[in-house]
Parts: structure tokens; C-alpha cells; sequence
């Protein structure tokens, strides 16, 4: 296990109860976010394993990977003004409690249809547990230098959960896949318990933007269908056009946007609607995450169907990027502390890029450890990109509104993932074969990563001067 930022900074000029108090917040948000990004990756190598059990083919066990990310990304917005407005610590617990009842049915679902709905059960909890794990740690750590290192042992353990999740995955199928979801209760447990010894946080009393709401649902929801019913039967057929149709009604009406110009108690402020520094960041999490869960999902698949690896072997070859990965946070923090953050976050996603392009221009008679050893920057780009963007959004935010500004960063995280493993399982399950289909989909998350690490470079826009000084 990597060394992580020392404790004693974090917790000084602090009475003997405050620093059990932060402690005991650290500690419960890092488990929150382990257990929440764990169950994005942990999930895939199970899913051969799943498919026999159940049936259902690359569809069906598409559903279960977008039925959690999927909730998890409509409720985000939500979660998060559930965390400014109930309290952080009310609703980090309140999230958790449902993520764990969910993940015990999902380890006792008696079919495929139970399983989805246990999983997107899932993704609410996980909704309202994330952002109020970010605006804990904003409560508990007001200096910026303290909390940027705070956010520095919360990004490591995400990125190790990410990571590690094919291996853990793996290793739990091996005895059992029901066990990858079982695994969440006692962790979860001792969240909660932890977090009985943290004072209460402030709340508002706003109400919910209900339409808002609403018609995020739809539109992601419809998105997310299309893309993977077309990918199983054509873009044609009469379902996927009909969630098309849904998608593009609710693009095309605004109504998300008419809701959070002109609504009371819109779920965006307008000064995050008009934050560059939010833009870039979602940038970020979109590119990162769609390029990240995609490999592992594409990959997962690859080599256990066409390689004949095993749930475990397959789980084996993430590891180099599992180590690497987290032994990157505490460097990273100190690289951020001295250049800023563009530094790392530029780095971190062109690497991510040049991987996923040795990736796709593999020959097919390319040995396994070699796939191991090129997929490590996709991994790294965890703890080089995503967590200065992290500190750098929530320093650009005011305190009331971290639990809001960290949803939207996570949503456009949980879109991209969610959007990778609908249109990637589709190219993977077309008639010009899952090699073709794997080496499209990672020139396209390339892309991505390229796209992303450019508009951190663009210089940001200076009001125009209208008397020309």
C-alpha cells in the first residue's frame, strides 16, 4: 500500500475531539468514494459469470454495468443539493444505508431483471453518498493546503478502488460472483458507524428542483437505452428510435435548461453555469472516465472470450496500472503544490491518450502482459488528472456550494462512463468483430483524452475592455 499524505498536517491546531471528529470524516468520505468507484469496475471481469448464470448476452450485461452509473449519473445533480441542503453528514449516511441495502440485494438477485433494478438502486445511493463525501471533506478541512492534501488520500484510495476493481473482481468470482456485491456491506457498515462521531453539518432549507430533475432522468435515460438497444439490434429498430426520439425531445425542448434559468431552486447557481473552471473540469472527468471504464469493460470481455483467460487471469492483467496508480497520489500532490495544477492534469490525459493509441495498434497476436504494461497510463491518469482537477474545482467554488459543483463534476465523470459502455459494447458486439470494435473504441476514448487535455491548455477568456484600454 502506497504511503499516503502524512496525518499530523492534516489535523493540526486542532483540540484532541476536533481531530478525532476530521479523522473520523476523512475516513468515512474515503470509504464512501471506495466502495462508490469500486462498484463501476469491480463488476466487469464477474460479467462472463454473470452472463452464464442468467443469459441475457452483451446486452443484458450492459445493464448491469449502466444500470448503476447510469442512476448514479441523473441523481448526481440531485445528490448534491440534497448535500447542501440536508446537511453533508445526513446525507452521506442516508446514501450509504441505501447503497448497502442495494448491494445486498444484488448478491441475492434470483435473476437478471432483479439484478438491474438491485444496481440502479445502487447508482441512487451512490448519487446522494458522493457530493456530500466531497463537501465532508470541505467542512472538515477549511485551510486550502490541508485539504488539498485530504482530497489527495481521497483521489488515491478512488483510483486504487478503480483499479483494483477487475483484480477484486477476479479474485471474489473465482468462489463466487455474488460476493463482489456482499463485499459492500461491511464496509459500509463501518462508514456509518464512523460517521455517528461527526457533528452535524449546516443545512438550507430550498427545496428540490423537481423538473429539473425529471427531465435529466429522461434524457440520459433515454440516451443511455438507445445507444445499447441499437447496438443489439440496428439503429433502426423501432426501440432504439423510440429512445432517440425521447432524447432528442428532451434536448430539443430545453426543458433542463429553461428549469435552471427560470426556476427558484434550480440545482445550478448560475455562477457554476457560467464557471470555466467547472466546464474544464467536467471536460476532465468525461474524457477520463469514459476512456477508463470503457478499457477495463472492452477489455474484461477480450480476454476471457477471446484469449480464454480466466475471471482471475483477466482480473491479473490490470495490475500494473492497479500499482502505479497508487503510488501516483502523493507525488501528484506535491508536483500541483509546485506548478499548479495544469501540469499534472495536461500530463496525466495526454498519456492517458498515447496508451489508448498503442492500445488499438496492438497485432491481435500480442501477448497478454504486453496489454498489461501499455494500459498503465489509462489507469495513472486517476491519480495525475482527476485529482488536481478535483482541488482545483472545489477551490474555485464557494463552501456552501461544494456539494452542488462536485456533483456536476462527478455527473459529467459518470456520463462519460456510462456513454463508453453503451457505445462501446455495441462496436465490440458488431458484425465487423470485437477486434475491429475494441481498436475503434479506443481511438475514440483517445480522442477524448486529447480533446480534454487541449482545453485545459486554451487561455481563458478577459472581459472585453469597451473602453479599449
Amino acid at each position: 500500500m502506497p504511503a499516503l499524505p502524512e496525518t499530523a498536517p492534516l489535523l493540526a491546531d486542532r483540540t484532541a475531539t476536533d481531530r478525532g471528529s476530521v479523522r473520523a470524516v476523512l475516513v468515512a468520505a474515503v470509504l464512501g468514494f471506495f466502495v462508490i468507484t469500486l462498484d463501476t469496475t469491480i463488476v466487469n471481469v464477474a460479467l462472463p459469470a454473470i452472463g452464464d448464470a442468467f443469459g441475457g448476452g452483451i446486452t443484458g450485461l450492459q445493464w448491469v454495468m449502466d444500470g448503476y452509473t447510469l442512476m448514479f449519473a441523473a441523481l448526481l445533480l440531485s445528490g448534491g443539493a440534497v448535500s447542501d441542503r440536508s446537511g453533508a453528514n445526513r446525507a452521506f449516511a442516508a446514501g450509504m444505508a441505501l447503497f448497502v441495502a442495494a448491494s445486498l440485494a444484488c448478491g441475492l438477485a434470483p435473476t437478471l431483471g432483479v439484478l438491474v433494478v438491485a444496481r440502479v438502486v445502487q447508482g441512487a445511493g451512490a448519487a446522494i453518498m458522493l457530493p456530500s463525501s466531497l463537501a465532508l471533506i470541505r467542512e472538515a478541512f477549511p485551510d486550502p493546503v490541508r485539504r488539498g492534501r485530504a482530497i489527495a488520500v481521497w483521489t488515491i484510495v478512488g483510483s486504487v478502488a478503480a483499479a483494483s476493481g477487475p483484480l477484486a473482481g477476479g479474485l471474489l468470482s473465482h468462489t463466487d460472483w455474488r460476493l463482489i456485491f456482499v463485499i459492500n456491506v461491511p464496509v459500509g457498515a463501518a462508514a456509518l458507524i464512523l460517521l455517528a462521531h461527526v457533528p452535524l453539518s449546516p443545512r438550507s432549507a430550498a427545496p428540490l428542483d423537481w423538473v429539473g430533475q425529471v427531465s435529466a432522468v429522461i434524457a440520459m435515460g433515454s440516451l443511455t437505452f438507445a445507444a445499447i438497444e441499437a447496438g443489439a439490434h440496428g439503429y433502426r429498430a423501432p426501440a432504439a428510435l423510440t429512445a432517440f426520439a425521447l432524447a432528442a425531445v428532451a434536448v430539443a425542448v430545453a426543458v433542463f435548461a429553461l428549469s435552471q434559468k427560470r426556476g427558484k431552486h434550480a440545482m445550478l447557481p448560475r455562477n457554476l453555469i457560467r464557471s470555466r473552471t467547472l466546464k474544464v473540469a467536467s471536460a476532465n472527468g468525461f474524457a477520463f472516465l469514459a476512456a477508463m471504464n470503457g478499457t477495463v469493460f472492452l477489455y474484461s470481455l477480450y480476454l476471457q472470450q477471446h484469449h480464454g483467460l480466466t475471471a482471475l487471469a483477466a482480473g491479473l492483467v490490470f495490475v500494473p496500472m492497479t500499482v502505479l496508480s497508487a503510488f501516483l497520489g502523493v507525488p501528484t500532490a506535491r508536483l500541483t503544490e509546485r506548478y499548479g495544477p495544469r501540469v499534472p492534469i495536461v500530463g496525466g490525459l495526454l498519456l492517458m491518450g498515447a496508451s489508448l493509441l498503442a492500445l488499438a495498434a496492438l497485432p491481435a497476436s500480442a501477448p497478454v502482459w504486453l496489454m498489461g504494461l501499455v494500459m498503465i497510463p489509462v489507469g495513472s491518469c486517476g491519480s495525475l488528472a482527476m485529482q488536481p482537477t478535483t482541488g482545483m474545482l472545489l477551490e474555485s467554488v464557494p463552501a456552501r456550494q461544494a456539494g452542488v459543483a462536485g456533483a456536476v463534476f462527478n455527473t459529467s465523470r459518470q456520463i462519460g462512463g456510462t456513454l463508453a459502455v453503451a457505445v462501446f459494447g455495441a462496436l465490440f458486439a458488431s458484425q465487423a468483430g470485437a477486434l475491429h470494435g475494441l481498436r475503434v473504441s479506443l481511438l475514440i476514448a483517445a480522442v477524448l483524452a486529447f480533446i480534454a487535455a487541449t482545453g485545459n491548455l486554451l487561455p481563458e477568456r478577459r472581459p472585453v475592455d469597451v473602453q479599449g484600454n
